[in-house]
């Protein structure tokens, strides 16, 4: 397998995305060009039958469950100390990182920077505990990291981690028994609205008059969006409210990510985001493989309840009207200038926070899913949307209507 410059293993990935609805997550280039038929969650996903395969169960449809998926411990949490360059803490690298000292895998396969685009992902694997610091940070565009099974798998890895998105981690759970590895543990990251690293490169020249200067982007559950530089100026902070959104084109975020039916990568043994943190990391722990992992950092991760506050039923259903008037754009529209600095303010102090922030996302991801689906793929609706998802809408008026029902 070829390296890097710095001795980073990248695999040589060809092939190409599949047509259509696809986040080219890497099936497609794989050896069997039959592989995306079953494995593809755009298609026709089975998150009971694979919860019941990687957890022992499936999902309980009411309580947090029905938002998030299995749950066995959940937890707001952060590291100490921190990895620096870390995109929060650095836990989701931590844990690769130990998994590798401790030998209990062979190698990593995660996302690192292009040498020559610090946004754009590029498929790794990694070996070398040291080599996980280079996967840290926030990367955006579409990465074929499944089609790194393969050559991890020729090269003789056979126990492996996988750092994945929701569409990878579903397709490599489908595929998972057919893949030749005796073990593959996965940390799970939320995922929404992603975007080619080309259109996310005209957003930052939309915040920024240096773009080529931001260093560090993150969207936090406190209705900001932080900015870090590599010129010396200090962190800038920009409410939700004041982001270039509406000057954004229709298609900027593609529809796959539209109609995306798993934010909170159900899939995943554990899943390390931010969206119930309040601040801090926010951990899912999905069965006792996850929970083995986290304990694998021992004393150095800090763990406490998460925290719920404001309501969200208001937000939902404003961004739903907003989804419906769009007609298949972005669901945002122009506020008075003079009205933004009162709400931003009043956001982060009255507004859904923490799990409720999350139970907010996940209901208008759920929304956004039925009605673009309506709009642009009918015919797929009955098939490709969950049980789950159908139970996140019913209470904004959203039912299956007869042809839409499986």
């Amino acid at each position: 397998m070829p390296r890097d410059s710095a001795g980073l293993m990248v695999p040589e990935i060809g092939g190409a995305a599949r047509p259509g609805l696809c986040t080219d997550c890497g099936v497609s280039r794989m050896g069997d060009g039959r592989a995306c038929g079953r494995a593809c969650q755009f298609i026709q996903p089975d998150y009971p039958g694979l919860e019941a395969r990687v957890h022992g169960r499936a999902a309980e449809p009411g309580g947090d469950e029905g938002f998030f998926g299995v749950t066995r411990a959940m937890y707001r949490a952060s590291l100490d100390p921190p990895l620096p360059g870390a995109q929060w803490t650095g836990i989701a690298s931590a844990l690769g990182a130990q998994l590798l000292e401790d030998g209990a895998i062979d190698a990593v396969l995660a996302v690192a920077p292009h040498p020559e685009d610090r946004w754009r992902p590029m498929p790794v694997v990694v070996t070398d505990p040291a080599d996980m610091a280079r996967t840290r940070g926030m990367r955006m565009g579409f990465a074929p990291l499944l089609a790194a099974l393969e050559p991890a798998r020729d090269a003789g890895h056979r126990r492996i981690a996988v750092i994945g998105i929701p569409c990878q981690v579903y397709a490599l759970r489908a595929l998972e028994a057919e893949l030749g590895f005796e073990e593959i543990t996965v940390i799970g990251t939320p995922c929404s609205d992603n975007t080619t690293t080309e259109n996310f490169h005209a957003f930052l020249a939309r915040l920024d008059p240096a773009p080529e200067r931001i260093s560090y982007l993150e969207f936090r559950a406190d209705y900001r969006v932080e900015l870090r530089f590599d010129d010396g100026r200090p962190p800038r902070e920009v409410p939700f409210l004041s982001l270039p959104l509406s000057d954004l084109p229709a298609d900027f975020f593609p529809l796959t990510c539209r109609t995306c039916v798993d934010y909170s990568n159900r899939l995943a043994d554990v899943t390390v985001g931010y969206m119930g943190g309040a601040g801090q990391q926010w951990l899912i722990v999905r069965n006792a493989r996850g929970a083995a992992l986290l304990d694998r950092l021992g004393p150095r991760l800090k763990r406490a309840a998460p925290g719920s506050k404001g309501a969200r039923a208001g937000a939902v259903r404003g961004f739903m009207g907003n989804v419906e008037r769009a007609a298949g754009g972005l669901p945002v529209r122009r506020m008075p200038g003079w009205l933004r600095p009162l709400v931003s303010f009043l956001q982060p102090r009255i507004g859904p926070r923490g799990l409720e922030f999350a139970r907010a996302r996940l209901e208008m991801k759920a929304i956004e899913t039925v009605l673009h689906l309506r709009r642009c793929h009918p015919a797929r609706i009955k098939n490709m949307v969950p049980a789950h998802v159908w139970r996140l809408v019913r209470p904004y008026g959203l039912l299956p209507r007869e042809d839409e029902t499986p």
